[in-house]
């Protein structure tokens, strides 16, 4: 393993394991979902670490916060770097939150080391990457990068029903010094570290992942319609029993489309059913579904017949399909990954090339300027569980490359990448 003056290794595991306080549950994760009590408790402490080096803090109309080093040339185009703060409700210390503090700590060791910089450097967490409180995620980057409409990210609503526009204003008010900046502008440049939420970089025993790019990403929201029955008096044949024809969809879709090849990932992961009661026939059921795969093509195939399959398995019941996200592959710019794996080369740390199955915020800000990622490894690939793990070594390593990649950067006259 390297090792690396460019950054305080110390210090970034330390707060990182400081932010793992806000929001930890008894079996050693984190529930601190987007907009939540916890996450602005996480804003407050990071706009504190970030004030101590003088980053100072602004935020946009998507909740998602800025903490800036300012530079010479305050009109050229920032190097931004972060991740995201919010996590899963049995989430771990360690997705999001580790590319925010490592970019945090690239960015305070810039400003300590260095005379000032040719551009400003600008940390971010984006707001509800994680989709756990408010669906659909990425809410923050997208409305960054102009994908998404703000009427529709601020009518969304959890299942208490409060809406994202609700938390939103929440947010900002627990913040009245911190500035409020005009929704998206010019980047540069976009860095995200991450931990990898799969095997292979431990598998390889390598220190560092340089990401080609995210496998693509189609989600869908399905209801089916039936009608209640008496468990005990309602004949079979006369039932519009949703459950059973959910039933259907699902052994439909999984044998079709989750067999489509060994790339395919098909994924029902949320199931709710109405009533829910022993002895009534269910009048409705809605379901979620997750469909990836790194070839567009193959995905747009497989998305294409998800309406059609649950349609020929819904009868006596009705059923409506409703697209979520439709997030295509995407490949990070050849440039910045060459300069990431010159760097961990340059420190002395093991390195490969690794594609990402999970999404992330890089995804949307590789639409309007360069973009890359770093990968570290993850104990057994575990991810979104409370035992998610990552090594200080690697933590370190991470932030040490990232660093490297952020310093040429920041003193260059123009970002030619």
């Amino acid at each position: 393993m390297g090792s690396s003056t460019l950054i305080n290794a110390d210090r970034l595991w330390t707060r990182l394991m400081a932010l793992a306080e806000i929001g930890a549950t008894p079996a050693g994760g984190v529930n601190r979902q987007a907009l939540s009590d916890g996450e602005i408790a996480a804003w407050r402490r990071a706009i504190g670490w970030a004030r101590e080096a003088s980053l100072t803090p602004s935020t946009d109309a998507a909740g998602n916060l800025f903490l800036t080093l300012a530079g010479r040339d305050r009109a050229a185009s920032p190097v931004l770097l972060g991740s995201h703060l919010d996590s899963q409700p049995t989430g771990g210390k360690f997705d999001g939150a580790a590319g925010v503090m490592a970019a945090l700590e690239a960015a305070v060791s810039l400003a300590e080391q260095s005379d000032r910089l040719a551009r400003d450097v600008i940390v971010v967490a984006w707001m509800n990457e994680e989709g756990s409180r408010f669906a659909p995620g990425m809410m923050g980057s997208e409305a960054f990068t102009g994908e998404r409409n703000m009427d529709a990210i601020r009518a969304a609503r959890d299942a208490d029903g409060i809406s994202v526009g609700e938390a939103l204003d929440r947010l900002h008010q627990a913040f009245p010094d911190v500035p409020r900046r005009p929704l998206g502008f010019a980047a540069g440049a976009y860095l995200e570290l991450h931990i990898e939420q799969g095997p292979l970089l431990e598998a390889a025993d390598c220190a560092i992942g340089v990401v080609t790019g995210i496998q693509g990403k189609k989600t869908f929201q399905v209801v089916v319609e039936g009608a209640e029955g008496h468990a005990g008096t309602l004949a079979q044949q006369e039932r519009r029993d949703a459950l059973a024809a959910f039933a259907r969809m699902a052994s439909a879709l999984h044998g079709e489309i989750g067999a489509v090849d060994a790339d395919i990932k098909f994924t029902i992961g949320r199931v709710a059913v109405v009533p829910n009661a022993p002895s009534v026939v269910p009048s409705r059921v809605s379901f979620s579904i997750d469909l990836r795969h790194p070839d567009n093509a193959v995905l747009d195939a497989a998305g294409a017949r998800i309406a059609a399959l649950c349609q020929q398995n819904a009868a006596p019941c009705a059923v409506t399909v409703t697209p979520l996200v439709d997030a295509p592959s995407n490949a990070f710019d050849p440039c910045l990954r060459a300069s990431i794996a010159e760097a961990a080369r340059a420190q002395g740390l093991s390195a490969m090339e690794i594609l990402s199955a999970a999404g992330h915020d890089a995804r949307h800000l590789a639409k309007i300027c360069p973009a890359a990622m770093i990968f570290i490894p993850c104990r057994d690939g575990a991810s979104h569980v409370e035992h998610e793990w990552a090594e200080p070594d690697h933590v370190a390593a991470g932030a040490s490359v990232l660093a490297q990649v952020l310093r040429e950067l920041a003193f260059a006259p123009g970002i030619a990448v």
